[in-house]
């Protein structure tokens, strides 16, 4: 999902949010192509806002029909979530999805801000970009030149790596339970203290809810709206700065 910046999840992918690595260094660090993630969402940034987790372990055979049908709906159809993240306190996190237009992440409470995908290409803003890395542990400070500005970065995996389930998970049958009187079947993935479990709605095989827990938070996240039209306008080419030029104005 999307919607969670929760890519703390160690192995679990964050961005989303979560180490698929792009190869940028910043300050000698090495970031991952998924760094917007690796704020959500737990599921962002996908990893630390999505929450969608790489797990660990072999894929059951149980869950991976499920997991291999709710990923084409959710790659192939429009959808909305909304929910909050453990990648910020209080954060809370909406996202819409359109396979021809793109992605667009909005993070809002403690720390606010965008990120949209298209093609590949995320664009995140600037002091949302510099929340992720002080989540990680590197202390940097947005120039007020560079507020308005987003960050480029680019992933092999594409956009659904915002919200793509692992094909590690484990089917976890006595968590099933009906949502919003739809009976959803339940899927787990899991890596250390890390945990995503993802409720797919028996039949159609939609996702229907995520809930993620790090480090003793927990989060959230509704997927509803599928197949409604949506409006994802990404930022003017003005207003975007590749992760290079970036790390090379804040010095």
């Amino acid at each position: 999902m999307p919607g969670d910046f929760d890519q703390e999840r160690g192995r679990l992918r964050a961005g989303a949010v979560v180490d698929q690595q792009a190869g940028a260094r910043l300050n000698g660090v090495r970031h991952t192509s998924s760094i917007a993630r690796s704020l959500a969402l737990g599921a962002v940034l996908a990893a630390a806002l999505t929450g969608c987790g790489d797990g660990a372990g072999k894929p059951d055979p149980a869950a991976v029909p499920l997991v291999e049908d709710a990923n084409r709906h959710m790659q192939n159809e429009s959808f909305h979530a909304s929910g909050t993240t453990t990648a910020f306190a209080g954060g809370k996190q909406e996202t819409w999805w359109d396979p021809a237009q793109g992605l667009h992440m909005e993070v809002t409470g403690g720390v606010s801000g965008d990120v949209y995908c298209k093609d590949g290409t995320s664009y995140t803003s600037a002091d949302l970009f510099a929340a992720a890395l002080r989540r990680r542990g590197q202390q940097i400070t947005v120039p007020a030149a560079l507020r308005s500005v987003y960050v480029t970065t680019k992933s092999e995996q594409g956009c659904p790596a915002y919200f793509t389930i692992a094909q590690t998970g484990s089917r976890a049958a006595d968590k099933d339970r009906s949502i919003e009187g739809k009976q959803a079947s339940a899927v787990e993935v899991a890596a250390g203290s890390a945990e995503d479990v993802y409720f797919i709605e028996t039949g159609r095989r939609r996702l229907l809810l995520l809930e993620s827990r790090r480090y003793g938070h927990t989060s959230s996240t509704v997927y509803d709206s599928f197949g409604e039209k949506f409006t994802i306008s990404l930022p003017v080419t003005e207003k975007t700065m590749t992760l290079e030029a970036f790390r090379a104005r804040i010095g």
